[in-house]
């Protein structure tokens, strides 16, 4: 099955084509089984990663038993009660609450945050930006010093949606991999990079502590990658959504960073931590979500959940594994 949007751009294509505003340009066409796929799959060698290299840091046998275990979440063969939910104790330590779970994952956090090797090494997920959002504003907020607040300027690009689109309207979306339109930050605070910005140094995903803020300028160390220890200077650029997480288009004239202490389970892909928090107040939405989430370190005694009653879903697909 073709995604939507190419779809679209066939349409839009032979309505230029044929100069004529019906859909496909007014012509039929004939559609191509959806079999095809199905049958391009089984011609091509599929492979798939099935070693946890980051238990294998670890090198004992906890992280190995730790590493088989969360296999069985990937793979969707975890024992679930009749809702449809599993254990989570199991596979993490558990956290009786989100005070707990901060408390775990950044213990005596107002003395330690200034170290940048323990700050970069642990991070809070959930499943949605929401509850990222709410951690991430309390944590910043327990830091010493005063807050510094920097606004976006959202504008439409086509002058004719204009009048259909106000600021106010503009500046209350928040979409996936954008800044918020009111990025409040104080000193020490951590940040991820959402843009490659001067690869392979500053790259989407890069983790950052604010060392200096101006005006139109932010100082900061990075973290993490092949820079780590370089200061460097952010500037606001032109931000634009992708996919089809809003129907129009506009621009975000914005600092590329968010706030990080915590982040979403699907940001989180790629990174590895040596102490993460799950928070799942609400369980996790997408395939493998719960698998990323758990591997993103290697032994069990460095990963805590906050669960509901410690029960929580795993959405697993059979058919794409």
């Amino acid at each position: 099955m073709a995604h939507k949007r190419v779809w679209e751009a066939l349409d839009r294509a032979l309505k230029d084509i044929r100069d004529c505003h019906a859909p496909m340009g007014g012509i039929t066409l004939q559609v191509i089984s959806g079999k095809l796929f199905l049958s391009f799959r089984k011609a091509v060698e599929q492979m798939s990663l099935n070693t946890n290299m980051r238990a294998q840091l670890h090198g004992d046998q906890m992280s190995t038993k730790f590493a088989q275990d969360i296999l069985t979440i990937g793979d969707g063969k975890v024992p679930l009660d009749a809702a449809g939910e599993m254990e989570v104790w199991p596979f993490c330590s558990v956290a009786n609450s989100v005070d707990d779970l901060k408390h775990k994952v950044f213990p005596n956090f107002k003395e330690n945050y200034l170290n940048h090797n323990w700050l970069c090494e642990r991070a809070i997920l959930a499943p949605k930006n929401v509850a990222v959002t709410k951690i991430n504003q309390q944590l910043m907020h327990s830091l010493l010093g005063n807050l510094q607040t920097y606004k976006s300027v959202d504008t439409v690009p086509d002058t004719n949606e204009v009048v259909n689109y106000p600021p106010e309207f503009l500046n209350s979306l928040e979409p996936p991999g954008l800044p918020p339109h009111i990025l409040s930050l104080k000193l020490g605070t951590l940040l991820m990079l959402l843009r490659n910005l001067e690869p392979p140094r500053l790259c989407n995903g890069t983790r950052l502590v604010i060392k200096k803020m101006m005006s139109h300028v932010i100082e900061a160390t990075i973290l993490s990658g092949c820079g780590k220890g370089d200061d460097v200077f952010i500037l606001r650029i032109p931000l634009t959504p992708s996919g089809a997480d809003v129907p129009f288009t506009f621009r975000r004239l914005q600092f590329p960073l968010r706030v990080t202490f915590a982040m979403s389970i699907n940001k989180s892909q790629g990174q590895t931590l040596s102490v993460a928090g799950l928070l799942l107040e609400e369980p996790c939405f997408s395939h493998g979500q719960l698998y990323v989430g758990c591997s993103r370190v290697g032994s069990k005694t460095n990963i805590f959940a906050h669960a509901p009653q410690g029960k929580t879903r795993n959405i697993v697909y059979n058919e794409v594994l």
